[in-house]
């Protein structure tokens, strides 16, 4: 079934760029692409390394925006529309609950695991492999 509905997780990373060329290509639907700002609270940040301060809250934000800003620059070169969301929250627990609450019906993201390396895939995989065992809709993982 063709979907109607895309949703592309974008963090900055190479393979969430690929993911969104792979989505753009391939897919003639609307596509959203969401960015997550994870909460810079005292838990979640660099393992309580650093206190929190709202210059950084700020600076995360601000990255956010230029982020999802770059996709909706890039995706008008090729005349296409994407609608950009910028979120706050746990990434994948964020991803799961937009899928359901926007009718979602196929995920394209990067994955981390390049390597195929447990420690990496434990690491930096953690988002996907969580989207992949939760979510109700098709995912398509860019390696």
């Amino acid at each position: 079934m063709t979907p109607s509905h895309v949703l592309v997780p974008l963090d900055g990373s190479p393979l969430a760029s690929e993911a969104l060329n792979h989505a753009l290509e391939i897919f003639d639907c609307q596509i959203t692409v969401l960015n997550i700002v994870t909460p810079l609270d005292g838990g979640m940040s660099e393992g309580s390394v650093f206190e929190v301060n709202q210059d950084r809250v700020d600076d995360a934000d601000d990255q956010a925006t230029e982020l999802v800003e770059a996709a909706r620059q890039r995706v008008a070169s090729d005349n296409q529309s994407v609608k950009t969301v910028i979120k706050t929250g746990d990434p994948s627990e964020t991803i799961l609950a937009y899928i359901e609450t926007y009718d979602v019906d196929h995920i394209v993201m990067g994955s981390h695991g390049e390597d195929g390396s447990e420690l990496k895939r434990r690491l930096l995989g953690t988002v996907s492999t969580a989207v992949i065992g939760e979510a109700s809709i098709p995912v398509t993982i860019i390696r």
